[in-house]
């Protein structure tokens, strides 16, 4: 019994950590369907394990009904276990779920196969899997991984990964030179893609991204061709490329020009 209750003791902590609303301790045991759901897997899997099946799986199926949470009571759930809102929720009988993971609403931990063993998934420590995601089979997704909203997981996903899209993909953050250089070639022209990319793809910013790529390129065989044809004695004349807030900008039988402030007609 010391254990259950130091047990509940972390659960509740860790809202704290993980949900800005939590108020109070009363609070969270009263109105969180997600605590009301791990209080009761932790007692039915006790009775799941010494064998008391029907018993385990008649009172999880109380707990379905009141909270809209649907745990097998022979899943193995870690410390600090927090599913956020809730609704929706469905782990399956053989999954596994490490120390400090967070649920959110509609997440689905199934399987793909009817033949008995291990055919659900296998969560590790620190794991994130956003509203409505699911993650199918015996699969394994790593320490810190981060499955994002809606996303369908069907393969293991690596440690600290983040995985997005039908079916799952890892997204792989650029390296640091890289878009270092991308913010700076940004900046030059007066504009920051970067706030929407970072996480999650986007079709505009990825674009936008190759662009700045591309230009950078440009930039940097402009540069050496003219250093290549001053060295060979070639008159050029030093072009002043206009800043964006100088240029003209010509719509239908209009013409505006920006200058960094509202424009105005001519």
């Amino acid at each position: 019994m010391p254990s259950f209750f130091k047990e509940l003791r972390e659960d509740i902590n860790s809202i704290f950590d993980r949900d800005p609303s939590a108020r109070t301790f009363f609070e969270i045991i009263t109105t969180y369907p997600g605590v009301h759901a791990i209080i009761f897997h932790r007692l039915t899997h006790k009775l799941y394990k010494h064998n008391f099946k029907w018993l385990a799986r008649v009172l999880s199926n109380v707990v379905r009904w009141y909270t809209g949470i649907e745990i097998h009571p022979g899943a193995q759930i870690g410390r600090r276990f927090f599913i956020d809102h809730g609704t929706g929720i469905v782990i399956g009988e053989t999954a596994e779920i490490g120390d400090d993971v967070t649920l959110y609403h509609g997440v689905t931990l199934g399987g793909t196969a009817w033949k008995k063993g291990k055919r659900h998934p296998t969560l590790e420590n620190n794991v994130v899997v956003g509203a409505g995601a699911k993650v199918l089979g015996p699969i394994t997704v790593g320490a810190g991984g981060r499955i994002g909203s809606n996303a369908v997981v069907t393969k293991d996903v690596p440690a600290d990964a983040t995985v997005v899209g039908v079916p799952g993909r890892v997204i792989e953050r650029e390296k640091d030179d890289k878009q270092s250089r991308r913010a700076v070639t940004a900046k030059k022209m007066g504009f920051d893609a970067y706030g929407v990319a970072e996480d999650a793809p986007d079709p505009v910013a990825t674009a936008i991204n190759c662009m700045l790529d591309h230009i950078h390129v440009m930039d940097e065989k402009m540069e050496k061709m003219c250093k290549a044809l001053k060295a060979l004695d070639a008159e050029l004349d030093d072009i002043q490329i206009p800043k964006l807030g100088e240029l003209e900008i010509h719509t239908e039988g209009e013409s505006h020009t920006n200058t960094g402030e509202e424009s105005s007609d001519k």
